[in-house]
């Protein structure tokens, strides 16, 4: 029998979280069919095991629910598989490197990171990440853990290298499957702040803009405000405080893209105070004279990164469905410069 479908794909491995969505919902004209075999012809590439044991793990869900593996798709079903499609990652070694862990129970680890630490091994990043330092403390915890377990455990976003703030890493699978939903259905709240250039004529506005690598530069990824590149990326922000040559702001995401806030933010016109991949590691704002150049340069040296903090992080909680809320201090690096600018604008108003 003739059978439609309206298959979607949501979101790609060039974002924040670490899962890719595939959402299948079934118009009309669907026999009865094992939901097993009936994705094994809807995914390239799946065998049989990898889908009966992402069924088992609660990673597909039909009609917002978990099913087991003989449930029979029918017409009006609407199936969510959720597969991690970020690089593979053969071998984790646990390192004693400190964490600052602001929570911590039998489902979630809450880890406020620090500013030059990568999150995940990857090329070039061996070691020394945040995933390394967890693997070390779950080792501790329990001696006898299986190395397989401790393999990218419980990642379900990240945030960039130099990129100060909040993560969330579920400790289990039940844990890992809610929280990448509440990712990709945009739940998760998740406020940034960030030191920018120049000054808005305006308090608040958002950027829509898809989000995706530069087509020449790999390593860079760059605004297709057209759509005709990319995922779509949504970011909100307010002026929190101006200096007149840079503003404080907050940026509230709604989509999570790589590199998205730093983005957008250069998008329109405000690249982040001392990005050196987007281009604020220069004078954006402000005559380039002698006296103006060495205070910025000194607040370079301050903060040696683009000035970007996950301060705020909240969720349902996996196991108990209670709201979750986490709010983490500002950096010193930050902080040090933020004063420094509040210090040189009041010095100018009194001239």
């Amino acid at each position: 029998m003739k059978q439609e479908e309206n298959i979607e794909e949501i979101e790609s491995s060039d974002s924040e979280e670490l899962y890719e969505k595939l959402v299948i919902t079934i118009t009309k004209g669907q026999e009865p069919l094992r939901i097993d075999k009936f994705l094994m012809s809807r995914i390239e590439g799946a065998t049989r095991n990898k889908i009966q044991q992402g069924i088992d793990d609660e990673m597909v869900l039909v009609n917002e629910k978990p099913v087991k593996n003989n449930y029979k798709v029918k017409t009006g079903d609407r199936i969510v598989v959720y597969d991690d499609r970020s690089p593979e990652i053969s071998e984790i070694i646990p390192e004693n490197i400190p964490l600052n862990i602001q929570y911590e129970d039998d489902d979630i680890l809450i880890i406020n990171k620090p500013a030059g630490m990568v999150v995940h091994p990857g090329s070039g990043n061996p070691n020394g990440t945040l995933v390394n330092a967890v693997a070390y403390y779950l080792q501790q915890q329990n001696p006898n853990i299986d190395e397989t377990e401790l393999n990218r455990f419980g990642l379900v976003h990240r945030i960039d290298k130099n990129t100060s703030g909040l993560l969330v890493m579920a400790k289990n699978k039940h844990a890992m499957t809610h929280l990448a939903k509440q990712f990709f259905d945009h739940t998760v709240h998740r406020r940034y702040i960030a030191l920018v250039w120049g000054d808005f004529d305006t308090e608040e506005g958002t950027v829509i803009a898809h989000v995706g690598r530069h087509l020449r530069f790999r390593k860079l990824f760059t605004a297709y405000p057209d759509g005709d590149h990319g995922k779509d990326a949504i970011t909100h922000y307010k002026v929190l405080e101006r200096f007149n040559y840079v503003t404080l702001v907050e940026c509230r995401l709604e989509t999570g893209r790589t590199h998205q806030i730093r983005v957008h933010m250069q998008l329109i016109g405000h690249p982040l105070f001392n990005d050196d991949f987007y281009g604020g590691d220069r004078i954006v704002k402000g005559t380039v004279f002698t006296k103006y150049k060495q205070f910025v340069d000194n607040c370079f040296e301050l903060c040696q990164r683009q000035a970007l903090h996950a301060k705020e992080l909240g969720f349902i909680h996996p196991a108990t469905n209670e709201k979750m809320f986490f709010e983490s201090e500002m950096p010193e690096d930050m902080n040090a410069v933020i004063e420094k600018w509040r210090k040189y604008i009041g010095h100018k108003a009194h001239e």
